[in-house]
């Protein structure tokens, strides 16, 4: 009699960690709508790479696309890395929300950023 309760016990113990364990009632963050207005990508969409992503051993020539100031317009827009079409399906915007290996840039999504590049693709992603 006493084995049996014992044994109910316990599974009534790994039943519930088993379920009081899972995560499928994690709330994930929601992203938030930031409004940026007309971006240029001089003075909006290339700060973004100077701090983040060109720095020395990231996107500064040797892995692409490149971010530095004389190339990164030509080598998003020759790359597929912008899409017109589809702004936010665009691949340097799924970097750098975080849908692809890594997360661009490497410090996590940025919501300010990614507000800005979007707006700037679907502004029509203008040398400006």
């Amino acid at each position: 009699m006493k084995k049996n309760t014992s044994l109910k016990i316990a599974g009534l113990l790994i039943m519930t960690v088993i379920f009081t364990a899972c995560y499928y009632d994690q709330i994930l963050p929601v992203e938030q709508e930031v409004e940026v207005g007309t971006m240029s990508f001089t003075n909006d969409i290339m700060p973004i790479f100077n701090q983040s992503c060109s720095t020395s051993g990231c996107h500064s020539g040797s892995v692409a696309p490149n971010l530095t100031t004389s190339a990164a317009y030509n080598s998003l827009t020759s790359g597929n890395y912008i899409n017109i079409s589809n702004p936010a399906e665009s691949e340097l915007l799924q970097w750098m929300k975080g849908n692809r290996t890594l997360p661009m840039p490497l410090t996590g999504p940025n919501q300010t950023y990614n507000a800005k590049v979007l707006a700037w693709i679907q502004q029509g992603a203008l040398n400006n």
